[in-house]
């Protein structure tokens, strides 16, 4: 096999710019079928994408024997079940993200993944962007010294209804598995288990504190990972902003990034103050999308997989637990 040719399920609002077109500027990867459940909207999608084929069936789909490898990018809620599809059938899969509702259904994804002997990714693409490779950079060549503790921290303004009277399938948790702290907030975590490794303690508390949409709205935590090193966190999605900013203090210095918004990272140690301007790609998922080609093809390894991701969703999990059992 010299190209992976991939298939979508699901080709909405995330296959536009940021995951569609960098399955065809990747090497050796190209893009021949994509699904959705309204057939109209599948057609135009291949039509402006120049894509060979179009389903309005997902087993369509999946079992084209032209297609090697499947995206899933449907809401979490059928992460799940179109995972096991693929799997079963034979087929690589590629998730987005949060993997799926909730811990156990991420495991049952790796289990019938790795029963099929197929590998599973999830879009956690900021494990590939150049201006976290940078953190990353700084973090090993000793920049801050021996890293102590972490903050993160994120806050957004309140959804509001759609045209139709009902919210956004993000803060619908039989949808999304929570609010918006599953859908953003999961970037950043995934993002510090890939920069300090994995967290190994962690407490929280949620609650909805503008009484609005169904989901938690606010949430606070601490936790522990397994280097030693100590970290809280705080996400509120009814503030009167949009902001997000992380630190990472170590014994010589701090490093100030963000997630999300388009601003320098900053050093900060006994040289002085130093930034570096680092731009966002496009397509934004393309370097994640080449490395899990390249693995496919016996080229290289893939750093966002179904083990990785797992850790995420249970760190999430453990956070909200307690306003979910209310």
């Amino acid at each position: 096999m010299e190209t992976i040719r991939w298939g979508i399920i699901g080709c909405g609002d995330v296959t536009e710019v940021k995951s569609g077109p960098g399955f065809q500027l990747a090497d050796n990867s190209s893009l021949v079928a994509v699904m959705r459940r309204n057939g109209e909207l599948a057609k135009d999608y291949a039509e402006r994408h120049n894509v060979p084929k179009w389903y309005d069936k997902a087993e369509d789909l999946v079992h084209d024997s032209e297609v090697d490898a499947v995206y899933i990018a449907t809401p979490p809620g059928s992460h799940k079940e179109y995972t096991e599809m693929a799997a079963k059938a034979g087929k690589p899969v590629y998730v987005e993200k949060p993997m799926a509702l909730n811990t156990e259904e991420c495991q049952a994804m790796i289990d019938v993944c790795e029963g099929h002997d197929v590998p599973l990714y999830v879009a956690y693409y900021r494990r590939r962007l150049p201006r976290f490779l940078k953190v990353k950079e700084l973090l090993d060549e000793g920049a801050i010294g021996d890293v102590r503790f972490v903050t993160m921290e994120q806050t957004q303004r309140l959804l509001e209804k759609d045209d139709n009277g009902e919210w956004p399938w993000r803060v619908r948790p039989e949808v999304s598995g929570g609010g918006l702290f599953y859908d953003v907030a999961s970037h950043t975590l995934d993002l510090f288990d890939y920069l300090l490794g994995p967290i190994e303690d962690v407490k929280g508390y949620a609650d909805n504190l503008s009484d609005s949409y169904p989901a938690e709205d606010s949430v606070s935590g601490s936790f522990r990972f397994k280097n030693g090193v100590m970290g809280t966190g705080v996400w509120n999605f009814s503030s009167y902003k949009d902001e997000d900013r992380n630190r990472i203090v170590g014994t010589k210095g701090e490093i100030v990034f963000s997630t999300f918004d388009e601003v320098p990272i900053t050093l900060i140690n006994q040289l002085g103050t130093e930034e570096f301007h680092i731009d966002r790609p496009s397509p934004i998922q393309q370097q994640l999308i080449q490395t899990i080609v390249d693995e496919l093809l016996g080229k290289g390894e893939s750093p966002s997989t179904g083990r990785s991701a797992l850790r995420t969703n249970r760190v999430m999990d453990e956070m909200v637990r307690e306003y979910y059992k209310r």
